[in-house]
């Protein structure tokens, strides 16, 4: 914002001068501000593939894993026993297969001599075939086993942050049932619902799409690296989703975390105020407004959002060229000259 020279303004009583600036209306962005929700654009919710009892949980929130860690592991009681039948069934079928190969073997010198007829033959053949199968059918079963004792070791499946530990030791752990969440913290967008009404601003020129996220608690600002569309609607919101990527180096920024987009879309005239000029007590926003006889008066305003220069826009109270305190404290004691 256009900060002309101050304007000192005495005060009667030999108090000190009152910093002033005279406001005008400049050309700015104009924006579309939407709320928003920080998340990961890598996140894994680790759930259960085998029922049991968690034995162990090796890590908490915030441990920091790498792709194939241990998080967790689970009793493997159960699928130790479901290993070892799933053997014995290979054991058999296996003694199945050698005694069918052993038969079709016999069948066929019988054959070649001519003592049995060719449906005897073909009947040993279709044993043998039925018993390979049945072994190959046992040999993927003890597989499907092992690999089933092999998920009651929970591992991290990317390298990152653990966000939340859902189990505890002791609990029982169920197929699909989610244990623990793990995002990489180098990725980070934060996600807005924007109405319809509104897209049609925000797609035009795409790849022109500029974008500011505003963290309020902390006053803290960051550019936009990408902005996307989704090309799909909510048909009860009547919103579409935008995904906002943040900068790599956005340290501080944990998926959860509420946020405001501001999306640039055009500029127009718009009257901003220092954010340290304005006074609020209670429900009345306004700003001390000098009235050119050496004093100030309270002018009431309403006022829309904060912008990233510290500033405050207008929206009706004033309308430019007015001289307007800096210290809205010490301009409240100046009183207006006779």
């Amino acid at each position: 914002m256009l900060l002309l020279p101050a304007v000192a303004v005495a005060a009667e009583g030999g108090a000190a001068a009152v910093p002033t600036v005279k406001i005008q209306p400049q050309q700015r962005a104009g924006t579309h501000v939407s709320e928003a929700t920080i998340e990961a654009v890598r996140q894994a919710t680790v759930a259960a593939q085998v029922q049991g009892r968690v034995l162990e949980a090796r890590v908490d929130a915030g441990a920091r894993v790498r792709q194939g860690d241990v998080l967790l592991r689970i009793d493997t009681r159960e699928a130790d026993q479901a290993v070892a039948a799933a053997a014995a069934n290979v054991s058999a079928a296996q003694a199945r297969l050698v005694d069918a190969r052993a038969a079709l073997e016999r069948t066929r010198s019988l054959r070649a001599r001519n003592f049995i007829s060719a449906a005897a033959l073909d009947q040993a053949q279709a044993a043998f075939d039925a018993a390979k199968a049945q072994h190959a059918a046992a040999e993927a079963g003890r597989a499907q086993a092992d690999a089933s004792r092999g998920f009651a070791t929970v591992t991290s499946p990317l390298t990152g942050v653990v966000a939340q530990r859902l189990t505890e030791p002791g609990e029982m752990a169920q197929p699909g049932r989610p244990l623990m969440i793990v995002y990489e913290p180098g990725a980070l967008r934060a996600v807005a619902d924007v109405p319809q009404q509104q897209i049609a601003a925000l797609g035009a020129g795409r790849d022109a799409l500029r974008a500011r996220v505003e963290f309020p608690e902390s006053g803290r600002w960051l550019d936009a690296a990408s902005v996307t569309v989704l090309p799909a609607a909510d048909p009860r919101t009547h919103t579409a989703r935008v995904r906002v990527a943040l900068p790599a180096d956005a340290a501080g920024v944990v998926p959860g975390m509420a946020a405001r987009v501001h999306f640039l879309v055009g500029s127009a005239p718009r009257l901003t105020v220092p954010a340290a000029a304005i006074l609020r007590r209670g429900e009345v926003t306004g700003v001390y407004v000098a009235d050119g006889q050496g004093g100030f008066v309270l002018r009431q305003l309403r006022v829309g959002s904060t912008l990233d220069d510290a500033s405050v826009e207008v929206l009706a109270g004033l309308s430019g060229g007015e001289t307007v305190a800096l210290d809205p404290v010490r301009a409240g004691l100046v009183r207006r000259k006779p």
